[in-house]
């Protein structure tokens, strides 16, 4: 698979292309030049080149914000090139085009490449190492990850609360567990009670009644997350859920800067 500065400019053109929806021109250039397609930028900026970084041209279809002119032309377009769906990112992370679809909310992409044999259990996410539907749920990609769980992802607690699955929550406290995925990874020395993070997790999704039900279940309301040191009330006011904030205070919530 032949590496590309970003610099040369043929990458350059490919680029523009990818990122103006010049679904034509993108069209041409795989034509013309044989392996284009399975290409990997080396770098997109100065800082990723600098550290080695290296990422295929579905990733810059899908790259953050995501939603470029024709994003779904252009990926089909890079498809029946014969992109590899399931390429990796190569640097402090590795994942594929649909974590970064996931993480852009972008749903027609997602859907393409899912069609096209994406692996909805990838992992090798920046949250944790874990899966496209852990970036999605963490970065407040509400679509994207209720898509996922449409085309059948598998998800834990955490997930279900932050989307508001009281049915799933229900059936995991009656015995039929769900996922055993943590947002803080594998190996963690001292995981927090499984409750707990579901219950900061309704509050980062804004999810009043998944967080009542989990506050029942002795919830910690105070915990500050070993990810971002926020408590739950932090992550409502960050999601402008102002009413479960206003819900949080009322049963004595503090954020973290009260606590510290």
């Amino acid at each position: 698979m032949p590496f590309v500065s970003k610099d040369n400019p043929l990458a350059v053109s490919v680029i523009k292309a990818i990122r103006t929806g010049d679904v034509p021109s993108l069209r041409r250039m795989l034509a013309e030049n044989s392996g284009l397609v399975t290409s990997r930028i080396a770098g997109i900026n100065d800082e990723c080149s600098s550290k080695g970084e290296s990422r295929t041209l579905l990733h810059i279809a899908t790259d953050w914000p995501g939603h470029f002119p024709n994003n779904a032309a252009t990926v089909a377009a890079l498809i029946e090139a014969g992109a590899e769906v399931n390429a990796r990112f190569n640097g402090p992370h590795s994942e594929t085009p649909l974590h970064w679809a996931a993480s852009c909310d972008d749903i027609e992409v997602l859907d393409m490449l899912l069609g096209s044999g994406a692996d909805i259990e990838a992992p090798g996410a920046v949250i944790a190492g874990g899966t496209p539907l852990d970036d999605a749920v963490a970065f407040a990609q509400w679509r994207a990850a209720h898509r996922l769980i449409e085309h059948g992802a598998r998800f834990a607690l955490w997930h279900a609360a932050a989307l508001g699955l009281l049915d799933a929550m229900e059936a995991h406290f009656a015995g039929i567990s769900l996922s055993q995925r943590y947002p803080w990874g594998a190996g963690h020395p001292s995981p927090p009670d499984e409750v707990t993070v579901a219950f900061w997790c309704a509050c980062h999704g804004g999810q009043q009644h998944a967080a009542e039900y989990l506050l029942d279940r002795k919830a910690d309301l105070n915990w500050i997350a070993v990810w971002d040191g926020l408590t739950p009330l932090d992550a409502a006011k960050r999601s402008n859920a102002a009413d479960l904030a206003e819900w949080l205070r009322g049963l004595g919530a503090k954020s973290a800067k009260e606590l510290g």
